[in-house]
């Protein structure tokens, strides 16, 4: 998806509130049909699950029959669902926010607190730390790390075509910032606040505000400071 179709998507889609409303009280089944949400439970006490917008009337007609109520929203007016995570094959720390329409690669790890918008892509084996943002359609490849708070901008607003792109293997340090359009070749290390405004090369170090090579990856003196740890990233079934 380039960012118009993206765009598109998100202005044209129904804009819902997801709920769960729980509720007791005096209820026959004819209560609930053609209720336009998912009903659960029986006899005087129900779950009720979908928009609120659907629920708001049905509880409103049915006042004098409930004896308690209790609401639950996870949004308002909410675009797009969070990607189902039964369908990924990755490690996903609870607290992570993914939308549906991003791509999580095998043996990921996503960590509490990571925001994963629409379009982005994450490779195989990549961990997303704590708290970090992948903007909409954010490519990031394999064996990366992405450190806590790092932020890779999104193509929407400002509307850019092209997405920033991490090749595989790259480490991008706490708190770092790649801007929109920028690639980052392979191997390549982005330091911790570094604010990348321009493409960097393989195999190379980059800081500072705007980043700027400092020197080559082999230059590294603790090979432990770039390491990533497969027994991280693996599951023991």
């Amino acid at each position: 998806m380039d960012y118009k179709h993206i765009a598109e998507l998100i202005a044209s889609i129904k804009k819902i509130t997801p709920s769960k409303v729980y509720v007791q009280g005096r209820f026959g089944e004819r209560d609930f049909d053609g209720a336009g949400f998912q009903v659960f439970g029986e006899g005087s006490f129900r779950i009720l699950i979908g928009d609120y917008e659907a629920i708001r009337p049905w509880l409103a007609k049915r006042g004098k029959k409930i004896a308690a109520r209790f609401v639950e929203t996870g949004g308002r007016y909410s675009a797009l669902p969070l990607l189902d995570l039964r369908r990924v094959d990755a490690r996903v720390e609870p607290g992570a926010i993914i939308r549906a329409g991003a791509r999580i690669g095998k043996d990921c790890v996503i960590m509490m607190g990571a925001v994963i918008n629409i379009g982005a892509v994450v490779g195989a084996k990549t961990m997303i730390d704590m708290n970090a943002v992948l903007g909409a359609r954010a490519t990031v490849g394999r064996r990366c790390h992405i450190g806590a708070g790092a932020v890779l901008a999104g193509v929407l607003e400002p509307p850019s075509r092209k997405p920033v792109v991490i090749g595989d293997r790259v480490l991008v340090g706490a708190n770092a910032v790649v801007l929109e359009g920028v690639t980052v070749g392979r191997g390549s290390v982005v330091a911790a606040g570094a604010v990348v405004v321009r493409d960097v090369p393989p195999g190379v170090v980059v800081a500072g505000v705007p980043a700027e090579v400092i020197k080559s990856v082999g230059e590294i003196g603790d090979p432990d400071k770039i390491r990533i740890l497969d027994s991280l990233r693996g599951r023991k079934r």
